[in-house]
């Protein structure tokens, strides 16, 4: 921003819109930190792209835990040299251009989610200089976990001792207060008892006992998180994640969720980010029915990028009850988003899958026949606790291929995936890949993990059931052997991201429109390149027949994946898909 005046006038009327008290000194300070910790275009631990190409069709993102893959027969290996070195040996950033690492500084539960170091590395990770060696090859992604952090973080162990300024580093509530309207994310008690040096105090945690919520009213707190933000840009982040930020403003008598003076702070650190560090892509993390997420692209002035959450539970419908209906509509529906922003669409990640976000949807009939057959999957089924009380299903804890696949026994040694579960699965993720966004990809999905309720089951934690962590020796093996289920996953799940990168019809700012093909069980839209150069049409079929479709005669097409001719009116298998480029 040339400007630098007018973007810090703009910093500082944002902070008075927070907090109308504001002192001088904090702006001062805020103002100082960017200016001490700005990054620059030529930096040469920062890879940006020119503001002009802010994103692409080439931009894909790996999901994965810094600790995916470790070397068991070499235990002083930092497990992030570990990564790179499995990315490396089957050439994935030819193909996956940006490496999303979860949580990876120490931590005392929900598997990095609650921090207690913001600025160090969990015990094998490695270190600051494994993390640049990783972004030589791909761009990267963090997580800015700010709406809590563990209870055995300095800051938290020094509010205990009620010691300033943590003393007001988080939120001390009478349990006497009616909190009835807050909105639950969890089936657990809002406040937790603790003890300190002027006797207990009852003590926000919106997600756990571990995670003690952090008090934003307090602008001192906000300048710790701009200087963690920063922090993060200059070692190499080029997307930051805004963990769980629809809670962070609390606010007695409201739902304290999406609240007015939370879309003020994540605008505020965009207007930070567009001096100090331009190109960084602010992401918003807002499990939340569809109407609540895109609130955070604000007018194009807040997030650049929001998670299409609506997006794994409708495919997921689709394909258990063999009819794109829902999904259909929601896509006929879906608003254009404002100019310089994007969806970030995913079908599987760490966490399950959300399915608030299939309010208003689907019929509870169908909602409810959707989480029965997860269940038959050996899915966990994670709850809310609503204001009347009562519990009703939030999340499905289960691997996305086995959530797509025939109910089957986990402790059959001798069950093989079926060709067919493996089809279904592919067509999920191809349909991911082609509508409007960036994709991203989770590690699981990328390599076909089967469930992991052993994991679940020893640790009572239902999302290990999708967490597994490999030993590099054991995933190459499995990758290596070509009969695998796994491998097959992954060979196919290759060639659909090869492809992808190719067609300019799939840029994330591209046209895209529902079409008809002759037959409703189908389900079909268009992507058209920006500069129309290029038309993709996307065909799936959710059922277990062929069907036949219909194209326009006038027109050839070529299809993408297999780059042969096809004609227009043709079949299409059982859960089979097709990337037909107009030609």
């Amino acid at each position: 921003m040339r400007d630098l005046k007018q973007a810090l006038e703009r910093i500082e009327s944002r902070l008075k819109n927070i907090y109308p008290n504001v002192l001088p000194s904090t702006i001062d300070s805020i103002e100082e930190l960017i200016k001490s910790l700005s990054v620059r275009w030529d930096d040469e631990k920062v890879q940006f792209r020119p503001e002009k190409k802010r994103w692409d069709q080439t931009d894909i993102v790996l999901i994965t835990y810094a600790d995916q893959v470790a070397q068991t027969d070499s235990p002083h290996t930092p497990t992030l040299e570990s990564l790179k070195t499995f990315l490396n040996r089957y050439s994935i950033p030819e193909f996956i251009n940006t490496v999303h690492l979860l949580p990876f500084y120490p931590f005392t539960s929900d598997d990095g989610f609650s921090v207690v170091d913001y600025y160090d590395l969990a015990d094998g990770t490695g270190s600051w200089d494994d993390v640049n060696r990783l972004n030589e090859d791909v761009y990267l992604m963090f997580d800015l976990v700010l709406n809590h952090c563990s209870k055995q973080s300095e800051w938290f162990q020094r509010f205990l001792e009620c010691e300033e300024p943590y003393d007001q580093f988080f939120h001390a509530v009478d349990p006497e207060e009616d909190l009835s309207l807050v909105t639950r994310p969890r089936s657990l008690p809002l406040l937790t008892k603790f003890k300190t040096s002027n006797g207990p105090k009852h003590v926000w945690t919106t997600f756990s006992e571990d995670q003690v919520d952090l008090n934003f009213s307090n602008p001192i707190v906000l300048l710790e998180f701009l200087k963690i933000l920063l922090f993060y840009v200059q070692q190499g982040a080029r997307i930051v994640r805004l963990d769980a930020i629809a809670f962070l403003w609390k606010e007695m008598g409201t739902t304290c969720v999406h609240l007015e003076q939370t879309h003020e702070v994540v605008k505020l650190m965009r207007d930070v980010l567009e001096i100090a560090a331009p190109g960084v892509i602010l992401l918003t993390e807002t499990n939340v029915p569809h109407k609540e997420n895109v609130s955070y692209f604000g007018d194009g002035d807040e997030a650049q990028m929001v998670y299409q959450f609506s997006l794994p539970p409708l495919l997921l419908d689709m394909f258990t009850h063999q009819d794109p209906t829902p999904l259909r509509n929601w896509l006929e529906n879906l608003e254009q988003t404002p100019r310089g922003t994007t969806f970030f669409n995913f079908a599987s990640s760490h966490d399950g899958i959300g399915v608030r976000p299939l309010e208003g949807l689907l019929n509870p009939e169908r909602f409810n026949s959707l989480v029965d057959e997860m269940r038959k999957r050996g899915a966990y089924i994670g709850t809310r606790k609503q204001p009347d009380g009562s519990d009703t299903a939030y999340e499905l804890n289960i691997t996305y291929i086995d959530a797509l696949s025939d109910p089957y026994d986990s402790s059959d040694e001798n069950w093989v995936r079926s060709d067919a579960d493996i089809r279904k699965f592919i067509c999920s993720q191809a349909i991911m890949l082609s509508l409007p966004g960036i994709p991203g990809v989770y590690f699981h999905s990328l390599v076909g993990t089967p469930n992991d309720g052993a994991s679940a089951a020893e640790s009572g934690i239902p999302r290990r059931i999708n967490r597994r962590k490999y030993d590099l020796n054991e995933v190459c093996q499995i990758l290596d052997d070509q009969d695998s289920s796994q491998a097959k996953v992954f060979m196919a799940y290759q060639k659909l991201l090869r492809c992808r990168i190719e067609c300019t019809a799939f840029h994330p700012d591209a046209e895209c429109k529902v079409i008809d093909v002759g037959d409703s069980q189908l389900f079909a839209f268009q992507r058209t390149a920006v500069d129309e150069s290029e038309n993709v049409i996307v065909i799936a079929n959710p059922t277990a027949t062929e069907i036949e479709f219909t194209l326009d005669g006038s027109q050839r097409y070529q299809d993408v994946l297999m780059e042969a001719d096809m004609r227009s009116t043709n079949t299409i298998s059982p859960f089979g898909f097709l990337w037909l480029r107009v030609v």
